[in-house]
């Protein structure tokens, strides 16, 4: 039950890809939520287009991945603009072109349909956080008629907050996050312009720049630029057309004048990080939380990973289980990783002739199989492993890392490993038929764990263990330990038994 004088649960402030996929996450665990965004109708752009392969993973555990139909493969990554093959096995080997758009549209009717309540239009303006909940100031984000007066604004109490809201988060500011960092030094104009006809360029690398083309299928292409040597400018809006086509035709000599802009952009090498995740009953999640370049699609799902990483455990939070520090303890470390290899890229990818030896060497590292598959795990978010300490006997190489996919029979017929983490809960998977985990699995049976009894589908790779205990978001929790160790597991992340086993269950917490 909600604290007396509470509107709702968790805010979460904007609906982007963030936003929606952490409301949704928030509705499995049983939360209310309230989005609010200050855009009145979704946005028609489509800045990120790729997801990987983890990304896909997830939207499967959740049963979203089959609702994008059969979205392009696509191809072959990079690192630093140098051909990578991303493949890696697993369900979805490489990475996914699906238009943000799509993306955003597909989380809103997910979430939306398990009872989250998304504001559009709604722009926040004061966050007072009051130590046993946060008020939210919100006020209408379009102006006013003329001679109107000031937007009416109004307060929401909840018991947290949640900022979703990007790289310019209005949240973080309001709250007061330390945002350590770097500002950008170099940048890429971006535009996607209809009517122009230009080859599709790939990381092209001329005299005096670089030069990337793609043409969509809407006959809509998307270039982008970058002068070497040309520091970046402080912008406080989009370039111009004009500028985006006199940088195209300084590197490359094409005129692209006489197209027609939808949409300009220009992102930087900018690298930021806020020193927490939390602050009291505020959380950041995706850009809010960590600005970087986004290259190569991995902002987005880093984001996205956040969201599903602090979902289950604000919902078990709120219902008296205490994990919520174990966010920060798990993404900072990820998101600082990432920074550094974005870092790493943009050197190779916006330096003039003074990196070309320095790709070169990196084209070598690329060509053998250990260093392009150690690339390809850290790009993918397929080689991320939390600390799972107690998990297990002898540290076995899965615990803390995602569940792989695998085929099984179980009672009810065959079944995916990633199916099995549709409902949000925990999943006790038993190829063993061992009784002993039965009966554990029984004391947090009332919604928090389920027992899933099962073998290997015949002919198919079984898993690489006898049992495992695999929490919300798909990484593993416990692998083949003992009793007490499995025990603290199911305590650690899915609080105390059930009342009827004789052990006080978790209260709700305000």
């Amino acid at each position: 039950m909600t604290a007396p004088g509470i509107d709702t649960q968790v805010v979460v402030v904007g609906a982007g890809p963030v936003g929606l996929m952490l409301a949704g996450e928030l509705r499995l665990g049983g939360a209310r939520v309230t989005v609010l965004e200050q855009l009145a109708a979704p946005t028609t752009e489509s800045r990120a287009s790729t997801l990987h392969a983890r990304t896909m993973e997830i939207l499967e555990q959740r049963g979203l991945a089959e609702e994008l139909g059969d979205p392009p493969n696509g191809g072959a990554g990079h690192f630093g603009g140098i051909p990578l093959d991303l493949t890696l096995p697993g369900p979805y080997p490489g990475q996914w072109k699906v238009p943000q758009a799509r993306t955003e549209e597909l989380l809103a009717g997910w979430a939306t349909g398990l009872g989250a309540e998304l504001r559009r239009g709604h722009r926040v303006v004061g966050i007072t956080d009051r130590g046993d909940h946060v008020e939210v100031e919100v006020e209408a984000a379009t102006p006013p008629p003329a001679g109107g007066g000031a937007p009416a604004s109004r307060r929401l109490r909840a018991q947290y907050v949640v900022g979703c809201d990007g790289e310019e988060s209005t949240v973080r500011r309001l709250a007061g996050f330390p945002f350590p960092g770097e500002d950008a030094t170099k940048e890429l104009l971006r535009a996607d312009i209809a009517g122009i006809d230009v080859p599709n360029r790939r990381f092209e690398r001329h005299p005096r720049g670089l030069a990337i083309a793609s043409r969509g299928p809407t006959g809509i292409t998307r270039v982008m630029a970058h002068g070497y040597g040309t520091p970046a400018r402080p912008r406080t809006e989009a370039p111009s057309f004009e500028e985006v086509a006199r940088l195209w035709a300084d590197i490359t000599g094409e005129d692209i004048s006489g197209g027609t802009p939808v949409w300009l952009n220009a992102f930087g090498n900018a690298r930021r990080q806020v020193s927490q995740y939390r602050l009291g009953r505020v959380l950041l999640a995706g850009d809010a939380a960590h600005r970087q370049m986004p290259v190569g699609g991995q902002a987005l799902n880093l984001g996205l990973q956040d969201a599903v990483n602090l979902g289950w455990k604000l919902a078990a939070h709120l219902r008296g289980t205490e994990l919520l520090d174990s966010y920060h303890a798990e993404r900072h470390p990820v998101g600082r990783r990432v920074l550094g290899n974005i870092a790493a890229q943009a050197l190779l990818l916006l330096g003039g002739q003074d990196v070309e030896e320095l790709r070169s060497v990196f084209r070598e590292l690329i060509g053998l199989p250990e260093a392009r598959a150690h690339l390809a795990g850290m790009i993918s978010g397929l080689d991320v492993r939390y600390d799972m300490a107690g998990g297990g006997e002898g540290e076995h190489p899965l615990l803390g890392a995602r569940l792989p996919a695998y085929r099984l029979r179980t009672a009810a017929g065959p079944a995916a490993t990633l199916g099995l983490l549709r409902s949000g809960r925990g999943v006790l998977l038993d190829l063993g038929g061992d009784p002993a985990l039965a009966a554990a699995a029984r004391r947090w049976a009332d919604g928090r764990v389920t027992h899933v009894r099962a073998e290997a589908e015949p002919g198919c790779r079984g898993p690489e263990f006898g049992a495992a205990l695999v929490r919300p978001d798909g990484h593993l929790a416990w692998i083949d330990g003992t009793p007490a160790d499995l025990d603290a597991a199911l305590r650690r992340w899915f609080g105390a038994p059930d009342p009827g086993t004789g052990t006080p269950a978790p209260r709700h917490r305000a």
